[in-house]
């Protein structure tokens, strides 16, 4: 889940961009980042954690402060797509399974409102949206959402009790309600991401930290990164957990980034077989100054032994600025069956979207990707890291700011209770979602807003397939697939691309409109022939009727969704797939959301 500002930096970088004629060659690539963007910071190691030997705690009732301090129950609303958008064909949707199709409910919104135990026991707020996360590993599954985490075996089985990520992290409690007339709370934490590593078998989760004051919910002057890492290939045995200064105000060894005090927004997570890398979007804790992403650079060995806590920092915002604006939400690659790139001793590869944007009122649109290449990650296991960031810009189809999402029609509760309609669903932006490099090339799609055929501008999914190459330390790329996904009378939503180590690949996704409830999603994806039918994993039960959409608890009739979905393929090829859709279960007061985790051999 992201704060309010998190798409302040459309209004702070320019209010449209320059569309250049849609082709399949790269242009000519952007400055790579001098010595003058790096800085060397150091983890620091808070403790250890075992979630095996975390306790289930009892069922709480909702209590005051319910809902997080500062939080906004939406994001900038966007309640028109933008102009231009591209026109589209739709795709069937089949109720055929792919072969090996299976799954499991798994954690909920109450799951997750009643985590915690101990001196965590009724210390959740109610968070939307669940900001799915999905590791798969050595016949194990860890899921994580805002802001609890659980272990599963791969029959679907729970491996522990939903955890709290306050407790996981050892953390303050979100809030002490033990005097309702006085709140105490805690750190603000949010955005959780995991990865399994197939090469060293160790766990990895992460989270974004902020400081508040524990009387009055105001933030404070200091953030962190939160990274813990197995010490086994058993997710339920124990975790060290490190922290890394993001304040960027120039205390603690941090840079001094201009309106910071900052914040790391939306850490993304991705892995070569040297480094584990973090991007992150800063902005001022203040205000809602945007400063652009930053790239975090670790040796996979060194914090997974605890013997190298060097961080490579790498201010890369400005590196896109001849494009007309800060780069942002820098995908990192992580890679299946551990095929990473070995070119120049060692790469890691991103990519972004470059709809730097406008006004929220207007809509924006771009066509083109940035191509990022971190090479020399192997010196990162050295006490002198000579690492360089470069990018490549890219033509690619054309994708647009979307317009929210309509769904079907049934019992609202709470919406009845607030007196309010029903909720639309929140399409956020055309930001890029997961990347994985696989079969030598990079996978990844987008929300973009569609045209079908009837005329109706929908929300629908843009992939894109691109191959890099870097083997003479000159960067290229080039796109080598590219295409929509739309559902007829529908919209679909938030994709992330799964992908075996020989490329075979599957797209998943929230399908919602006038005739489906919420629901899990996703589609065969095929180099030769582009994106197949759509298939339902998770069959939405009824609307979404979570407090972030009703004006009553400060939304805007648009149901916070998503933010993501999460997709990854194990060692025996079969990708595994986890999203947010509304089941007919147990709930809170306050919301309905479930996730679903699923499985196909494509």
């Amino acid at each position: 889940m992201v704060l309010r500002r998190w798409r302040a930096f459309l209004l702070a970088t320019v209010s449209a961009c320059m569309l250049f004629a849609q082709g399949l060659v790269a242009s000519a690539p952007a400055s790579a980042a001098s010595r003058s963007n790096f800085k060397i910071q150091h983890l620091q190691l808070r403790g250890t954690v075992t979630p095996r030997n975390v306790k289930r705690g009892g069922s709480w009732p909702s209590g005051v402060s319910e809902i997080p301090p500062h939080e906004p129950n939406s994001k900038t609303i966007r309640h028109t797509a933008a102009s231009g958008v591209p026109s589209v064909s739709v795709n069937p949707v089949s109720t055929d399974q792919l072969p090996g199709f299976g799954g499991f409910n798994a954690l909920s919104h109450l799951d997750q409102r009643n985590a915690g135990t101990d001196q965590y026991a009724n210390s959740q707020f109610s968070l939307e949206p669940p900001d799915q996360g999905l590791c798969v590993g050595n016949g194990t599954i860890v899921e994580a959402v805002n802001n609890a985490m659980q272990v599963f075996d791969t029959q679907g089985n729970a491996l522990t009790v939903p955890i709290a990520l306050s407790q996981f992290f050892g953390l303050k409690p979100e809030v002490d309600r033990s005097d309702p007339n006085k709140p105490v709370y805690g750190d603000f934490i949010s955005d959780p991401k995991c990865y399994y590593d197939p090469d060293t078998k160790r766990w990895f989760l992460t989270e974004l930290q902020i400081d508040l004051d524990p009387l009055t919910a105001e933030f404070g002057k200091h953030s962190g990164l939160l990274v813990a890492v197995s010490q086994t290939a058993d997710p339920t045995g124990s975790w060290s957990v490190y922290k890394l200064d993001t304040t960027d105000d120039g205390s603690n060894g941090t840079p001094f980034d201009p309106n910071c005090p900052c914040f790391g927004d939306q850490p993304l997570i991705g892995a070569d077989a040297n480094g584990f890398y973090v991007t992150t979007n800063e902005y001022s804790i203040a205000s809602s100054a945007f400063n652009g992403a930053h790239v975090y650079a670790l040796s996979k060995a060194g914090v997974e032994s605890g013997t190298n806590s060097s961080v490579v920092h790498i201010d890369a915002g400005s590196l896109l600025s001849a494009y007309g604006g800060l780069a942002f939400s820098i995908q990192p690659a992580t890679s299946p069956a551990a095929s990473y790139e070995t070119a120049n001793n060692g790469t890691e590869y991103f990519l972004s979207a470059m709809d730097f944007g406008a006004a929220p009122a207007l809509g924006t649109r771009a066509n083109r990707l940035a191509v990022w290449a971190l090479t020399n990650t192997a010196s990162l296991n050295s006490a002198n890291p000579a690492v360089t960031l470069s990018n490549v810009v890219i033509n690619s189809e054309l994708y647009a700011q979307p317009p929210n999402a309509e769904q079907k029609s049934g019992p609202t509760p709470l919406g009845d209770a607030a007196h309010s309609p029903l909720e639309l669903i929140a399409a956020n932006d055309d930001r890029l979602n997961q990347v994985v490099f696989a079969a030598g090339k990079l996978w990844a799609g987008l929300n973009t807003a569609v045209k079908q055929p009837n005329g109706a501008t929908l929300v629908g999914i843009a992939y894109f397939v691109v191959t890099p190459s870097d083997s003479a330390g000159t960067l290229t790329a080039t796109m080598t697939r590219q295409g929509y996904v739309a559902v007829n009378r529908a919209n679909v939503l938030f994709p992330s691309i799964g992908v075996t180590d020989s490329g075979k690949a599957v797209i998943a996704f929230t399908l919602v409109g006038p005739d489906y409830y919420p629901s899990a999603a996703y589609a065969p994806l095929d180099l030769a022939t582009g994106a197949g039918a759509v298939r339902i994993a998770g069959a939405g039960q009824l609307p979404d009727d979570g407090f972030s959409g009703y004006r009553v608890y400060g939304g805007d009739g648009v149901g916070r969704w998503g933010d993501y979905t999460a997709a990854v393929a194990d060692a025996s090829g079969t990708i595994w797939m986890a999203a947010e859709y509304i089941p007919n279960a147990p709930r809170s007061s306050l919301a309905n959301w479930g996730t679903f985790i699923s499985h196909v051999t494509p």
